[in-house]
């Protein structure tokens, strides 16, 4: 396996028959959906259900037969699994790359344990090594670009291939903001994005982690916070 399969496959450990899950998204969390999928399968793990944070882990888990609700169902979830894209020493992320950021947020605070799931290249030592993504509202979207520019960055409109702006499954617009050193104050820059207007939710999760699952050529590694 590679790093991100063996960083999945100890996930796996976390879940009992019978509970209710938050699945995450991205490259790393599409493993952990595919080995859930498979124990279900087996019937190694029972009567499990997933609460999805975006239309393709929707759609993969919905292929796979795991049982599917919403967060208006079940809001109280067992246990969330994620990815991340930047792992700080206290555990704070930088997430949303795979353009998921604001379902990913909502379905994990309502997750009695996240546990993030990661390879070693995904460790910081100050968040914002890359870009941070922000979900804007679409009317304005200019004048949001503009205002995150003054932010100490460097703000575009995340686009697709063809030149169209990326949007999310929420039918918002995406920005990325690159920090040329880093992030200096990430409670800081998260409390003046949520006061924005037309900022729909940023990718600092803060204080959101419960464990790391780190894999590396050295093995597995668990940080808690």
């Amino acid at each position: 396996m590679n790093l991100k399969q063996q960083a999945a496959a100890r996930a796996l450990d976390y879940v009992r028959s019978g509970m209710a899950l938050g699945l995450g998204t991205g490259a790393t969390t599409t493993y952990f959906v595919e080995m859930l999928g498979e124990k279900l399968q087996t019937s190694v793990l029972q009567d499990i259900t997933g609460v999805p944070t975006s239309e393709g882990t929707a759609a993969l888990a919905r292929k796979l037969g795991i049982p599917l609700t919403t967060i208006s169902e079940n809001p109280d979830l067992d246990l969330a699994v994620d990815g991340a894209d930047e792992v700080d020493p206290s555990l704070n992320l930088i997430k949303g790359l795979g353009r998921a950021a604001l379902r990913e947020k909502i379905v994990e605070i309502h997750a009695r344990r996240l546990v993030i799931i990661v390879d070693d290249t995904k460790l910081v030592q100050r968040l914002g090594r890359g870009p941070m993504p922000v979900e804007i509202a679409r009317f304005g979207a200019e004048v949001h670009v503009a205002w995150l520019n003054t932010l100490g960055c460097r703000a575009e409109l995340w686009l697709e291939t063809d030149g169209s702006p990326i949007i999310t499954d929420n039918g918002n617009y995406l920005v990325r903001c690159w920090f040329e050193n880093g992030i200096s104050d990430a409670y800081e820059l998260a409390q003046t994005l949520s006061n924005r207007p037309g900022v729909i939710e940023h990718g600092l999760f803060l204080d959101m982690a419960h464990e790391v699952i780190v894999a590396g050529s050295d093995g597995i590694s668990v940080l808690t916070r």
